[in-house]
């Protein structure tokens, strides 16, 4: 089970500092009554169907909405970042009481109407910046990424592994690196061939990246993306495939390694909570697997058992403090905010350079 973590209990201060026409607008859960009513709104870049990212999230917000009587929901999805601010306003012009934003290019949009509406909270998911009625929040997913490296170590025969990633950004970059060193750990002969796509979501884009990966002689696959594109066009050739956001065996079957997941309920309970309770706070969430807010979905139908083993050793490792991820390489030490937006270069066993 996994255990909910206060907000007060995060780490706080890292870096710097209806008249709905919304198209995809819905509601869900009990409203509740009178002046106990929560009201909260999501932003989503992608469709909530994309069987990725904004799912994850989407998830994440129909749990606390069946969770708790006094909160009401609503979310917009498909919503370009150039189209944010509009949405962010409405909701907040609209009664709202908090606004979650999901995606890091809605940052600026955010803090843009943040600042404007004072009464109205605000948070912002993967980015940088706070305010006073703005948080942020993240989880530690490069954590599940360095057991997914593991398992891919393990489970090569080519000793090459590809990624497809998404935007060159510390986040993207982080997971690269994470991925790999869990890889070297056990196997010292692996290296990672990276592909960026610059997309959040663009399946075409992304299956082509991983289809000139496939001719590299890549047998692991993995991607940081909000669809399974890459990993789909991985598994319909025969190789392993490893997603992220979501579980994602149904669409990889038999070549499914295992994806870093999310479980977005375990902030935004706790988040909804301090907002009923009138004691939210601005802060920096960034927890990871201990806190339930990120593991590992579950292994695919042909994943050997050793394997699965090293890597609930290594969880375990992590968990307890005893395995640092970034031990033995040129980030070990560095602080977390390096870690969380200053991160621009590969570790050793990456081939290239970041863009």
């Amino acid at each position: 089970m996994r255990e909910h973590i206060s907000r007060r209990d995060a780490i706080k201060g890292i870096g710097a500092t209806s008249l709905f026409a919304l198209a995809g607008c819905s509601g869900d859960g009990d409203n509740g009554s009178g002046e106990d009513t929560v009201r909260a709104a999501w932003v989503y870049n992608s469709e909530v169907g994309d069987l990725g990212w904004s799912w994850a999230h989407n998830e994440g917000r129909k749990a606390v909405a069946d969770e708790y009587d006094w909160l009401e929901t609503e979310y917009t999805e498909a919503v370009a970042p150039g189209d944010s601010e509009r949405i962010f306003r409405q909701y907040a012009n609209n009664g709202f009481d908090i606004v979650f934003g999901c995606t890091f290019e809605y940052q600026d949009p955010m803090a843009t109407v943040a600042e404007e509406n004072s009464e109205v909270y605000f948070e912002h998911n993967t980015g940088y910046q706070t305010l006073e009625n703005m948080g942020r929040y993240m989880g530690r997913i490069y954590q599940a990424r360095y057991l997914a490296g593991i398992a891919a170590g393990r489970v090569t025969e080519t000793d090459t592994l590809g990624y497809v990633a998404a935007f060159p950004i510390p986040e993207v970059v982080r997971g690269i690196n994470a991925f790999t060193l869990g890889a070297a750990s056990v196997n010292d002969s692996v290296t990672t061939k990276v592909r960026w796509t610059n997309t959040w979501f663009d399946p075409p884009t992304e299956s082509e990246a991983a289809s000139a990966l496939l001719d590299e002689d890549v047998d692991v696959m993995a991607q940081h993306q909000d669809s399974p594109a890459a990993l789909t066009e991985a598994a319909d050739t025969g190789i392993w495939a490893t997603g992220y956001d979501a579980p994602m065996q149904e669409q990889a079957g038999e070549n499914y390694l295992t994806s870093p997941i999310w479980h977005w309920e375990e902030f935004y309970g706790p988040t909804l909570e301090s907002v009923n309770e009138g004691n939210w706070e601005s802060d920096a969430y960034w927890e990871g697997l201990d806190s339930g807010i990120c593991s590992l979905d579950d292994w695919g139908p042909e994943v050997p058992q050793d394997v699965q083993d090293e890597v609930s050793s290594a969880r375990e490792g992590i968990v307890n403090g005893d395995l640092d991820v970034w031990a033995g390489s040129q980030f070990e030490g560095e602080s977390d905010e390096f870690l969380f937006q200053e991160m621009g270069s590969y570790v050793d066993a990456v081939e290239g350079t970041v863009p």
